[in-house]
């Protein structure tokens, strides 16, 4: 497989706290990998330099061989973990709006995502509930042919009921050549779709391993080796 996302020695300061610790971490194409971490493990931060919204202290990162930039933005298609559409416009008009952005928007898929959920795209985004929101950005998100997917708590506001049709969304809406990477705390209720996880604690990266030898190693889930490490 193809290497997708590289970090090397990847650190982040703010002040005197360290958010990322000299991070190596390589994953490849055609992976499910799940970012996982208590509030101020540095997922968020990590998230954001992929996506090129804070710039590392030191260290490199690359996305399919190119540092995060103009040229990155084109192969990653990224779920921030707050809503950040105009509320004002239709959910046809955002829609529209992602087409003319991105050249590799799939209209049809965002159009025919929506309609299974019985969204309107005539509908004003401010009148929809959090969770329909929520998975607006989602199907937005998931719409464009992207060669990483990083989703920043794709299930969060959404209420249980709902979840199981939003993880479909993501595993079968996605480039099969691509890579997903998702922040989530709700680990029981991703489990089932991950390929690998990622362990990250205090700016530290403390396991990098697939779902399968996790559970062959350790004959614990995900969620019982995460609760371990992390004291839960």
């Amino acid at each position: 497989m193809a290497e997708i996302l590289k970090m090397s020695k990847l650190t982040k300061r703010y002040g005197s706290t360290v958010a990322l610790n000299g991070i190596n971490l390589s994953i490849e194409s055609g992976k499910i990998i799940g970012l996982l971490g208590p509030n101020g493990s540095g997922k968020t931060t990590l998230i954001k330099i992929i996506n090129t919204l804070l710039t590392p202290d030191s260290g490199t990162v690359l996305v399919d061989g190119i540092r995060p930039g103009v040229e990155s933005k084109r192969i990653v298609s990224y779920l921030p973990d707050n809503n950040y559409l105009n509320s004002y416009m239709t959910v046809g008009q955002i829609v529209t709006f992602f087409k003319d952005f991105y050249e590799d928007f799939r209209e049809e898929l965002a159009y025919e995502m929506l309609t299974r959920l019985g969204i309107s795209a005539d509908s004003k985004l401010k009148t929809l509930s959090k969770g329909n929101k929520e998975k607006v950005c989602l199907i937005l998100t998931m719409s464009r042919n992207a060669r990483l997917y990083v989703l920043d708590e794709p299930i969060a506001g959404v209420d249980p009921a709902a979840r199981d049709y939003v993880i479909q969304t993501i595993i079968n809406n996605y480039n099969p050549e691509a890579s997903v990477l998702i922040s989530t705390h709700l680990i029981s209720d991703i489990e089932q779709v991950l390929d690998e996880v990622i362990f990250i604690k205090d700016g530290n990266i403390v396991l990098h391993k697939s779902v399968d030898d996790i559970r062959q190693e350790h004959s614990m889930s995900v969620d019982e080796l995460f609760r371990e490490v992390f004291r839960w």
